[in-house]
């Protein structure tokens, strides 16, 4: 089969469960227009809108590129064309309508409510991220492509550092290689004030500067437009170096953090390092579909405390709250790893595990995967020396 018939019938698949979905809300209608949503519900990026009735053919509004080909496709200018080119298909306008209200603006959102004259509305933000967190065999058959050629370039990682280097600098090199072996670049985050490029490099005192963004750990960044990550700050001997660079090698990512040391580092960093390790092979053993995320907080944490090293847990300054999150055509999709979530692990849900230590003067400590639930325990996908690699 090829790529473009096994393509088509995931796209049917991911179809379904949204009308599935809807028609369980009683909602007539699903419009979307963000451009993670279109390209998952379509395989492709326009900019318009997709529409999809509980029942029947989906409908592509675009405005532009030309030469979209589907079937059911309507070139528009502007969202007051869309009830007109329904009804040109006799479709019956929709009632009630989802919309992704949490990332759409208010502007936009009044607009589709006035165009459409609806008697009720719904989110399809958070709806649409629900559905996404569970992959089909397609995605999977993806997010390991993303995790081999991830592996590939860390263990590269080691041959571009040079004695003297800025922090900054063994990044762009680490950059470079990311690129070199098909790295799209730039990679997507769900939600406001989630800038970043290519991934985030910290070592040293710069590894406690808190940032406002909603990460993991911070870092002073080399701009106060963009406070995260490398600062300019010259790697010496005692640091650790903490990488976190973007897995997106495919459109659905993986997400995995390796530390390097400039020579010897304290051993309280190893220390803490090696609790991260334990805490990886914990809920390795233990996590399986029905366990909730909660859970694998609590057990994190259990043993964070059990070796007194909550100062240093997920950050000094400022700590993060979560100890995972899921990961797809999104870094930080659902479920996420925190104290008070709700969410079961489920069959075919991919996440990252991240358990982290911030040591005063050295910089930041442990290690990042990537697994998949299985119908019996997680597998890890991304798979990489895991102790601290000297440099």
């Amino acid at each position: 089969m090829s790529y473009k018939e096994v393509l088509t019938k995931d796209l049917e698949i991911r179809r379904r469960h949204l009308q599935k979905a809807m028609q369980s809300m009683n909602m007539e209608g699903c419009i979307l227009t963000t451009t993670v949503n279109i390209f998952y519900m379509t395989g492709i990026v326009y900019n318009g809108y997709f529409y999809l009735p509980a029942e029947g053919e989906p409908v592509h509004f675009v405005k532009r590129p030309e030469g979209i080909s589907f079937d059911n496709t309507a070139y528009i200018r502007k969202p007051e064309q869309i009830t007109d080119e329904l009804q040109n298909r006799s479709i019956s306008l929709p009632k009630s309508l989802l919309m992704e209200t949490d990332v759409v603006s208010f502007g936009e959102c009044a607009r589709l409510l006035n165009v459409f004259n609806l008697i009720e509305a719904g989110n399809a933000s958070m709806l649409m991220r629900k559905i996404r967190s569970v992959k089909t065999d397609f995605e999977l058959e993806q997010v390991k492509i993303c995790a081999r050629r991830h592996e590939t370039v860390y263990k590269l990682i080691p041959s571009v550092y040079r004695p003297g280097m800025t922090d900054v600098e063994f990044q762009v090199e680490i950059e470079r290689l990311m690129r070199l072996h098909g790295s799209l670049g730039l990679f997507r985050s769900y939600g406001e004030n989630m800038d970043i490029y290519m991934g985030s490099l910290l070592t040293g005192e710069n590894a406690e500067a808190p940032s406002p963004f909603d990460f993991a750990l911070g870092g002073a960044g080399i701009s106060p437009i963009l406070p995260l990550g490398a600062s300019g700050e010259k790697l010496k001997e005692g640091d650790a170096i903490m990488v976190d660079m973007a897995g997106n090698y495919t459109p659905w990512m993986t997400d995995m953090t390796r530390v390097f040391a400039v020579g010897k580092i304290l051993d309280l960093a190893y220390r803490a390092h090696q609790v991260s390790i334990d805490i990886h092979n914990r809920v390795m053993d233990m996590a399986k579909p029905g366990v909730g995320c909660a859970e694998l907080y609590a057990i994190a944490m259990e043993m964070v405390v059990k070796k007194k090293l909550e100062p240093y847990f997920m950050g000094t300054k400022q700590q993060a709250k979560f100890v995972g999150h899921g990961v797809g055509l999104e870094i930080n999709e659902v479920p996420v790893l925190t104290p008070r979530s709700k969410e079961l692990l489920e069959p075919n849900i991919v996440f990252a595990l991240e358990p982290k230590f911030v040591i005063p003067g050295v910089g930041a400590v442990g290690i990042e995967n990537t697994y998949v639930v299985t119908e019996g325990g997680i597998e890890k996908l991304t798979i990489l020396e895991e102790e601290i690699i000297r440099l």
